[in-house]
């Protein structure tokens, strides 16, 4: 963004009035969050407007959520591990759209039609998945070693087939603390935070077997960072993860990337470039949508943490999700599963393999308890 001498933000977007009025950007006093934005498939194509980026606030009925930025003071553990690591300056979105799409790019490389968070969305995906199957097939074909540690709901359960077919594979996040300490993290890890009973995926989760949605009683808080999750319990999930491998034996060896998978419905300046389509599958669209996989959606914070990464660095390499995928491919020599992975840049751009490891990182700045950092909504 821009900002004026006094530090006051240029950026701003109509709010879709007639006269329209300008809702300037304005920096988050704490880290609660409102439930006024969205990023669902439609709306994320309003906020992109083609390429001008200025339907943020009219996609959400003038609500000026959407323009909100949060302040060092606010997150210090984000602007921590970005300025110790290398942050990606281009790091798109997988596709215009919400958490299960992207997702399922990130697990396969595609969304296989999907294009919304709902329980229909599950079922259909139990029942059609994708055709060349996820990572975590490829990588039991070949006899990686991999895990998905949860908080309370494994994020796989977006492409639902994958926790029956992998059950030995899933874990509580205690045990990824653990594994650290010991040095015996397996060789692919995906780690994924506390969803909360008020979030997206809790409701989707509504309409599967009762084994699962039992679990949506132990729900709370959300740490995913999603409204209405109060940002300071994904600041410090985030914070304990992190810290657990740079302090783990296994450091020297390790690389860990840590992504968003959508934008949140959250403003931003920079239009998504075209992307490859994954297949021939096309998105399934309801009324008034529009659009297709043919587009990445919204930049995402993504920060690469390695003992090799340039310390405060930025990258200008354009990355999706499916560069996950790409450099896993890459690292153990395995097929691609679509034509978007196959197509994807690897996060080699964020390394300096040349150069002397740090093996010994600094400590990054946890979230306080109090202050702008702290719940602004307390745990019941």
């Amino acid at each position: 963004m821009t900002f004026e001498p006094a530090g006051n933000a240029k950026d701003s977007n109509p709010d879709g009035a007639s006269p329209p009025a300008e809702v300037r950007s304005f920096p988050f006093p704490n880290t609660a969050q409102a439930k006024n934005i969205t990023q669902s498939w439609k709306a994320t194509h309003e906020q992109i407007k083609g390429a001008a980026m200025d339907g943020f606030v009219s996609s959400e009925k003038g609500a000026g959520e959407a323009m909100g930025y949060y302040t060092p003071a606010v997150l210090p553990f984000a602007y921590s591990l970005a300025g110790t690591f290398t942050l990606a300056n281009l790091w798109f979105c997988s596709v215009p759209g919400p958490t299960y799409p992207n997702r399922r790019f990130l697990l396969a490389g595609t969304a296989f039609g999907g294009t919304a968070t709902n329980g229909d969305e599950l079922l259909d995906a139990f029942e059609k998945p994708p055709l060349n199957g996820t990572i975590f097939d490829r990588l039991s074909e070949h006899g990686i070693s991999w895990a998905n540690y949860f908080t309370d709901i494994p994020m796989t359960a977006v492409i639902p087939r994958i926790l029956p077919e992998h059950p030995f594979h899933h874990h509580p996040h205690s045990k990824f603390l653990e594994d650290c300490k010991a040095g015996t993290l397996p060789q692919v890890s995906f780690v994924d935070p506390a969803t909360g009973r008020f979030s997206s995926l809790a409701d989707s989760l509504g309409a599967l077997p009762k084994i699962v949605r039992e679990t949506l009683d132990r729900l709370d808080p959300g740490e995913s960072e999603e409204d209405p999750d109060d940002m300071y319990y994904g600041e410090r999930w985030a914070h304990e993860t992190i810290e657990a491998v740079l302090r783990s034996p296994a450091w020297p060896r390790t690389l860990l990337i840590y992504v968003y998978d959508e934008h949140g419905g959250y403003y931003d300046h920079v239009a998504p470039p075209p992307a490859v389509a994954p297949d021939d599958i096309p998105p399934k669209l309801g009324p008034g949508e529009v659009g297709d996989y043919r587009m990445y959606g919204p930049r995402v914070p993504a920060v690469v943490v390695s003992p090799y990464s340039r310390p405060g660095g930025v990258s200008n390499l354009v990355c999706d999700h499916t560069s996950v995928l790409a450099t896993i491919e890459h690292k153990w020599n395995l097929p691609a599963l679509t034509d978007r992975d196959a197509d994807a840049a690897t996060i080699m751009d964020f390394l300096d393999a040349g150069a002397s490891p740090r093996l010994d990182p600094p400590a990054l700045t946890a979230p306080s308890e109090s202050g702008p950092s702290g719940p602004a909504t307390a745990s019941s």
